[in-house]
Parts: C-alpha cells; structure tokens; sequence
C-alpha cells in the first residue's frame, strides 16, 4: 500500500507522478511491473471489447488502426473531453515481479475508464464474488493503482511476510453478518481513518473494520471512489481465486 514500496519497472509516461507519490509512505509492498517492447493491449486481447466491456461506449479515435499501431488501450466516449477521474482497468492481470500473470482465460483486454464507465464495467462482478475479500480504502491524495492479489499471490506480489500474516489471519477468521443487511458476510473493509498504510501490521490484524456481503462490499468501494474528486489509476484489475486483498499504491 506504500507507494515508495513498489519498484515498478513499467515504462509508464507518467512516471514521474509515481515517483512523488512513492516519496509520501514507507514500504510495505514490493511491486513490480515491466514493459514488454511490442506488446499492447490490442495483441494480447484475447476476446473483443464489445464481449468483455458490453456497456461500454469507445472513444473512436482510441480503437482505430493507428491506436492498434501505437498499443494503446481504447478508452471509453467521455475521454474524448477534459476529465478528472480516469482509470485504466485490466481485469484478468497481475503483475507478479515484473511478470504478467493471468488470472483467468481468456484474458479480457485493457481498457482505459472514466469513473462512472468504471463503474458500470465492475460494478456486477465485484458484486457477485463468491470469495472473501480484505479490502483497504486507497488514499484520495496519493493512490495511484488498487489492485486484488489472491492469497497465494501474496509473496509472489511483494507483500512483506508480516502483512501476508495479518491479512491471511484476518481472511482465516469468520465472516460474520453484513453490517448493512445481515446476511452473511464475505467482505471486510477498512476506511483509510481506520488503517492508512499496510505498515500498519498490527491494526491489519486487530482493527475492527466493517464486514460487508459482496453486494454492500462493492457498493463501499465503489463508493469510496465516488468522493475522490481527481484519480489517475495506472492500474486495476478485478478478485479471483478463493480468498484475497484490495490493496492500493
């Protein structure tokens, strides 16, 4: 969850905003991203945007023949003006040390969101997740991707031992009743007052939080999302697997 904890080896062209994000937390997670000269998401692209992203409206000029030459991914309609939330979504991907690994086949292309388009393309699935989930509200001011890592992703990812430990515990335990309808819960949130960085290893493992079924969870994160006023998300990707964490950089 600390930016500066992430050696993030992608080429992204906006670096050096990573990089003054990273000055702000200490380490936490070990993350790493890397370029693949000649790989965009046009060639990776297993299925087409209209079957991965039916809801979703293309900016044209984002998924035309010069956008494929460049790898770009395609972005949604509202792009096409000046806006203030944007985030580049890539639902089946984690970066595990520089490595892309693929989390369910056939891979769904990247695609590049406003927030409500964010919304309407995660809203269902995050909803009907079977698995649990730890999740930690991002920082508005600094975060700059939020992503899930399953459970035996956790070293693989770069969370240091003691945070695996305390999130594993916290997964381990019963999930009791959704504090918003009561029926059982498989979601488990912590605002960013209650733990604002995954240093914070002993309030991961004793705090409170707030247990949520999967359908009150996605409406919290999605709703955490909706009071940041400016975001530029280089990356999100969506659970699988059993049991994980939301964790953001």
């Amino acid at each position: 969850m600390a930016p500066n904890a992430i050696h993030d080896s992608r080429c992204l062209p906006r670096e050096q905003i990573l990089n003054a994000a990273r000055k702000h937390l200490r380490p936490a997670i070990c993350y790493h991203t890397a370029s693949y000269p000649g790989i965009g998401p046009a060639h990776l692209a297993r299925i087409s945007y209209d079957e991965a992203y039916p809801a979703i409206e293309l900016l044209p000029r984002s998924h035309n023949w010069w956008a494929w030459l460049k790898g770009t991914a395609p972005e949604c309609i509202h792009l096409g003006e000046e806006c203030n939330w944007i985030a580049t979504l890539l639902p089946d991907t984690l970066y595990l040390r520089g490595k892309r690994s693929t989390k369910r086949e056939p891979p769904r292309p990247e695609i590049t969101l406003c927030r409500d388009c964010l919304n309407d393309a995660v809203a269902a699935e995050l909803e009907s997740f079977p698995g649990r989930v730890v999740a930690f509200e991002p920082d508005a001011e600094i975060f700059t991707q939020y992503f899930f890592v399953a459970q035996p992703d956790f070293e693989a990812v770069g969370l240091r031992p003691e945070v695996s430990e305390a999130i594993a515990l916290r997964l381990a335990q019963p999930g009791g009743a959704c504090a918003e309808c009561g029926f059982a819960a498989t979601w488990l949130w912590f605002s960013h007052q209650q733990i604002a960085s995954l240093d914070e290893v002993e309030q991961v493992a004793a705090a409170p939080g707030v247990t949520l079924c999967a359908r009150h969870g996605a409406q919290k994160l999605l709703a955490a999302f909706e009071r940041i006023a400016e975001a530029n998300v280089f990356y999100m990707n969506l659970p699988y697997g059993a049991a994980g964490a939301y964790v953001w950089i």
